[in-house]
């Protein structure tokens, strides 16, 4: 039996916890509890958000926030990837990165926001060197994991058969770092996402968070609000699809397995 059958629908709850703050905020302001120059009901914030969707900027603005999260992505992992794999195949060089990699990776990439503007002003760089910064941490540490996860048994035995380098790697090393790697990709897309909206909205470059402050700073404040609301629905829709990648493509595995089976 799956856990699904036994449960139901699981995405009934979360459609009614929606349905839930979608009406609180509609009542807040109609009841006066709030001023809703602060906070507008939902039917005035879905309203702009029909307005702004049938506008061309919105969706140029739209096109360079994905644009910017996915370049971003892109290098973030496969940088990630391939110095987890290099760094935990050695033991000597991981014991010589330990320090350095415990000391840069809690640095927030927002304190390189100075850095970047100085580097590339308000344009795509200074985005991209945030959010690959950010992206490119959550990565490593996980394949990091991955490589020390590797079966010291299936180790000797790929010696023992004269496995070459690449050989290891392929059937011992990847197939056990696989699962950490599609974990650090689905943490990295959420992080880079929110490093790429802050980019625009602190630094000015272009995309949806430099609208969200033009919003803001003309009082557009439903507007401001909707705008919000699509950053928000970028973040579920990217983790539902890394999520669905995740688990059809590691269907193989038992962490996946252990998800639909009771």
């Amino acid at each position: 039996m799956t856990s699904a059958r036994r449960g139901g629908n699981p995405a009934r709850p979360g459609l009614a916890g929606l349905a839930g703050l979608l009406l609180i905020v509609e009542l807040l302001p109609r009841l006066r509890l709030v001023n809703d120059r602060f906070l507008p009901p939902t039917s005035r914030i879905a309203a702009a958000l029909a307005d702004e969707v049938s506008t061309s900027t919105f969706w140029h603005s739209l096109g360079e926030t994905l644009y910017a999260w996915a370049i971003g992505l892109v290098v973030a992992v496969v940088a990630g990837v391939l110095a987890g794999l290099v760094i935990g195949s050695v033991p000597l060089l991981r014991a010589l990165t330990a320090s350095t990699v415990e000391f840069l990776r809690p640095i927030p990439s927002v304190a390189l926001i100075p850095l970047a503007v100085l580097l590339y002003g308000t344009q795509l760089g200074s985005t991209l060197l945030l959010v690959c910064y950010a992206a490119f941490w959550q990565v490593l540490v996980q394949v990091l994991y991955g490589v020390a996860d590797v079966d010291p048994v299936a180790e000797e035995t790929a010696r023992s058969f004269r496995f070459s380098a690449w050989g290891r790697v392929r059937h011992v090393l990847w197939p056990t770092a696989l699962p950490y790697v599609f974990t650090g990709f689905r943490l990295a897309a959420s992080v880079a996402l929110v490093l790429t909206v802050t980019a625009e909205l602190v630094i000015g470059a272009p995309g949806l968070g430099k609208e969200i402050a033009t919003a803001q700073n003309s009082d557009a404040v439903a507007t401001m609000y909707a705008l919000i609301v699509v950053t928000g629905a970028l973040g579920v829709v990217i983790n539902l699809l890394t999520r669905t990648g995740e688990r059809r493509l590691l269907a193989w595995h038992q962490s996946v397995r252990g998800e639909v089976t009771v």
